[in-house]
């Protein structure tokens, strides 16, 4: 059974059979721990495998559209499942309709028991999903469930399974240096944007720099763990979070007896990890994180305003110390209807070391747009350079700029 129309039927005789079965009197989260603990897990091992078929048929037709997600169940969903192809959202009104119920017999069969337990006490779950085969060889995907009005929704991103060449993003020779061990062996990095602007890409290609160029040990904290890489020059250990350390915080302060030269935070998402960071910048180390910010000056000014007021002094002086380049980044869309990559790109010189350290971040940008002779550039010049090279429209530069009032400008003077 390989066509994804016949497994969508054998699927759905099952799921309405199962459905039938849940009590009527249930709700909420007594009605999910029903069905993970009586359903989904009593279910006989044919069966499980063959509602994992679904969703793995799903996952590879999901892949060869060059779709980025996939989401399904709850009432948002309108029983349907949606793609993200190149950036807009879609239902895929071919691959039929979900009860309620069927899409969570669907998302509980996904999950290990312990997860089934987190999902119901915290109402969400992180987990990574591997769908074996796709391109010869496994494709991982970074996967939440989630309660949506008393019943479960998903979403899955897929993985590349292929590291984009470091070579394509054309950074500027400084900032390459910055990101080689072989060159510099300390200070802070960051990989900012919004969820989907390719941040993980960007880190992937950056890792794969230093381990096809310099001998050195890598250490990678996710939550979860996305592109696996395989050690060649560089030793490279995995640690997902939740698995394999408690958390981002413990993940970092751990590192530092593991031996390592760079360690790769996934993400700075709270002001323990930010201070442990900065401590590990500090010491010595090479350091690359994400923030969920659009700019420099933003991403600088949300480090400092995460911490205690009474530390913000100390964190900016240490911050000012360690940091050695930002790069924001958005994919917009492109006028041939897929998207394409913006950038910001700020690296530290003695003037934005002064700017923070003084207080005076509003300078930053200015500094930014004169230092192209250090690889830096700000967003509304990238989106400048992607219109004139009719990459993108007018009205794309506009929507994406951060300071539309300069964008409008830079237009004004072509």
């Amino acid at each position: 059974m390989n066509n994804l129309s016949e497994i969508i039927k054998a699927s759905k005789v099952l799921l309405m059979n199962l459905s039938q079965s849940i009590p009527s009197t249930l709700h909420s989260v007594e009605k999910q721990k029903y069905i993970g603990e009586k359903i989904v897990l009593a279910l006989p091992e044919n069966h499980r495998l063959l509602l994992r078929k679904l969703i793995d048929s799903f996952l590879f037709k999901m892949r060869e559209m060059e779709a980025s997600d996939i989401d399904f169940g709850g009432w948002g969903s309108n029983k349907m499942v949606w793609l993200r192809i190149h950036g807009q959202k879609k239902p895929m009104l071919e691959w039929g309709t979900y009860e309620y119920e069927e899409t969570d017999i669907l998302i509980q069969n996904l999950l290990m028991e312990s997860q089934m337990n987190i999902l119901h006490n915290k109402r969400s779950v992180d987990f990574t999903y591997i769908l074996d085969g796709y391109d010869g060889m496994p494709a991982r995907h970074r996967a939440n469930a989630y309660f949506e009005l008393n019943s479960l929704a998903l979403n899955m991103r897929a993985i590349s399974t292929k590291i984009w060449p470091y070579e394509s993003y054309n950074f500027h020779s400084n900032v390459t240096k910055i990101f080689s061990l072989s060159h510099t062996k300390e200070g802070l990095i960051l990989i900012t944007g919004i969820t989907g602007s390719g941040k993980s890409t960007t880190l992937d290609s950056i890792v794969d720099l230093n381990n096809r160029t310099v001998n050195g040990h890598i250490i990678i904290i996710a939550s979860p763990v996305e592109f696996v890489h395989k050690s060649n020059k560089c030793i490279i250990k995995h640690r997902e979070v939740g698995s394999d350390t408690l958390s981002f915080k413990h993940g970092t302060i751990e590192a530092l007896r593991q031996d390592p030269d760079i360690i790769i935070i996934g993400e700075m998402r709270d002001p323990e990890t930010i201070m442990a960071a900065l401590e590990v910048a500090d010491s010595g180390h090479k350091v690359f994180s994400t923030l969920h910010t659009s700019s420099a000056v933003e991403s600088i000014d949300r480090i400092i305003g995460e911490v205690p007021p009474i530390e913000q002094e100390r964190v900016k002086n240490r911050l000012a110390d360690v940091l050695k380049c930002v790069v924001s980044q958005k994919l917009v869309p492109s006028l041939d209807g897929k998207r394409v990559l913006a950038r910001e790109i700020m690296v530290m010189i003695p003037s934005i070391k002064a700017a923070i350290k003084n207080n005076n971040t509003g300078e930053i940008y200015q500094m930014i747009a004169e230092g192209g002779k250090y690889g830096m550039i700000t967003m509304e010049q990238d989106l400048r350079r992607l219109f004139l090279s009719r990459k993108i429209s007018m009205e794309t530069a506009l929507n994406y700029a951060n300071n539309k009032r300069r964008m409008q400008q830079l237009l004004d003077s072509l």
